[in-house]
């Protein structure tokens, strides 16, 4: 595996942060159960935009109209499609405990679609897959996400895509490093 280069944005040493900054961390630690970290830390230089982002994410990951599984799966390929190896790190094992299966995280992660989707896996996928490769959704396959996921459902696929790929870019910008103890089979950059 390539050599990462190092993180240009590490998290802040907290006897460093500004007034701002110590209310924001304070308020995700007290949302989130846990201190700032990844992209959160990197947003931190911006506490508004970290809170901001923290509110629409705790929203987008765990209570949207799609079952975990399938969330799990838009945020892989989003992951994917960025090469993101620190949302792959937080997210693949969250996929696995969701109840998506490992031959379709292996897939996704090898940049393949996998060989074996339920009809809601294969909307889902097809969805996201069209709309992070072309930067738009046939008819088509808007026609089936909406069938199955109603019109809620969509515009939520596509928050979580667009989320995602926030993040993604600001972790690809600050070059955030996954931790050392990650259990994640690392993210190899696909070929372009």
């Amino acid at each position: 595996m390539k050599q990462r280069a190092p993180d240009r944005m590490p998290a802040i040493p907290a006897d460093r942060w500004t007034d701002a900054q110590k209310e924001a961390a304070a308020e995700f630690a007290a949302r989130r159960k846990q201190e700032v970290f990844g992209p959160f830390a990197v947003l931190l230089r911006s506490p508004e935009v970290m809170l901001r982002a923290t509110a629409m994410g705790d929203y987008l990951r765990y209570r949207t109209v799609l079952p975990p599984a399938l969330n799990e799966l838009a945020i892989l390929l989003t992951a994917r499609r960025w090469s993101q190896p620190f949302e792959w790190h937080v997210h693949q094992p969250a996929a696995l405990r969701a109840g998506l299966s490992p031959a379709i995280v292996a897939a996704v992660a090898g940049g393949r679609r996998p060989d074996y989707l339920s009809d809601k896996e294969a909307r889902v996928h097809d969805f996201c897959s069209e709309l992070l490769r072309d930067e738009k959704v046939s008819d088509p396959t808007y026609a089936r996400a909406v069938e199955r996921f109603g019109e809620q459902g969509v515009v939520e696929m596509v928050a979580v895509v667009g989320y995602y790929t926030f993040l993604s870019m600001v972790m690809n910008t600050a070059q955030t490093a996954v931790p050392a103890d990650s259990t994640a089979p690392p993210l190899e950059p696909l070929r372009k």
